[in-house]
């Protein structure tokens, strides 16, 4: 599957049961974020939401006040990496515009996901509708509408950066010590 979202057929949200959320060497995953996080979000934060947390969020609003305004593409579907594994779990948009997941997204306070736009090989949903990584990442929760699942995901949670980023970012960073 990869970087290609799931389709719609089937039942969703995948789940998975609490032991995926048993405590770890990191709160409830094996290592902290990974540094740098895409779109300057706060790698503490991301600490604390992503592995330390099992119900609180990031505040609404805080991804409108992080780059990621500036820096998403508006033209193509972005993907959305999970902050402690680097792993790819949300693409969007698909099967909308921009303008309409950014609608939606400012309407919730978080950005919004659509089944079709989860890479189900890392994403799950615990009986209560939290929405976690299978390596023990909190994302944030599915909070149904009249239109199916939507999944309110922390920014600081799938905010690491792009493979080839990640290591473009890695030797910047060497550079500047």
């Amino acid at each position: 599957m990869g970087d290609k979202p799931a389709s719609t057929s089937g039942k969703y949200p995948l789940t998975c049961d609490e032991s995926v959320m048993s405590k770890k060497k990191n709160g409830t995953t094996e290592t902290p974020p990974v540094k740098p996080l895409r779109w300057g979000c706060n790698w503490d934060k991301a600490n604390e939401i992503c592995c330390y947390n099992r119900h609180y969020a990031e505040h609404s609003g805080y991804f409108m006040l992080t780059k990621w305004k500036d820096e998403v593409d508006k033209n193509n579907p972005t993907t959305y990496y999970d902050s402690v594994t680097g792993k790819p779990l949300f693409r969007a948009p698909i099967g909308r515009s921009f303008e309409d997941f950014l609608k939606e997204s400012i309407a919730h306070g978080w950005p919004s996901f659509r089944d079709e736009e989860v890479i189900w090989d890392d994403m799950r949903c615990l009986k209560n509708g939290e929405a976690v990584s299978l390596a023990g990442t909190h994302l944030g929760h599915n909070l149904p509408d009249k239109n199916g699942n939507r999944y309110c995901i922390n920014l600081v949670s799938v905010a690491a950066m792009p493979p080839k980023e990640e290591g473009k970012q890695k030797e910047e960073a060497k550079g500047s010590k």
